[in-house]
């Protein structure tokens, strides 16, 4: 299976809460060193944050949203809640808090954030295959 592929399935795995799926694409990936999964796993993060959060975003539904993810995941507190509102924010367009943020931190964190996005925001399966499109197209345009 290729990477787009593999990444494609783990959106999908995501948005099902298929965890056996999740682990053994998230063991594929790690196996391949991420070759080109970060670039698309930024891509569907940020097409996620968009679809939740609005433009006139309050940062106070970050911070709560934060929260709630932290504590859904059992390693979610070992991710700092300051780094995750970042991430978000700098997917919102503060690019520049993207400085202080550690790629250990960055890629763990949007996959953690995306997972719950697509669990809250995806309800049906027209829905999941609409935004995996949207991302597979999103991800060509960028290569």
């Amino acid at each position: 299976m290729d990477t787009q592929t593999e990444l494609s399935e783990l959106i999908r795995a995501m948005a099902r809460q298929d965890w056996g799926t999740i682990d053994r694409l998230l063991d594929d990936l790690r196996q391949k060193e991420w070759a080109g999964a970060t670039q698309v796993i930024a891509i569907a993060f940020a097409l996620a944050v968009h679809r939740r959060f609005q433009p006139s975003y309050d940062l106070r539904e970050i911070t709560n949203f934060v929260t709630e993810t932290r504590s859904r995941y059992q390693d979610g507190k070992e991710l700092p809640a300051l780094a995750l509102e970042g991430l978000i924010r700098a997917a919102l367009g503060e690019a520049d808090l993207m400085d202080e943020i550690s790629p250990e931190v960055a890629l763990p964190g949007q996959i953690v954030i995306l997972g719950t996005l697509l669990q809250e925001e995806i309800q049906s399966e027209a829905q999941l295959e609409k935004f995996v499109q949207d991302v597979e197209k999103s991800a060509a345009d960028f290569t």
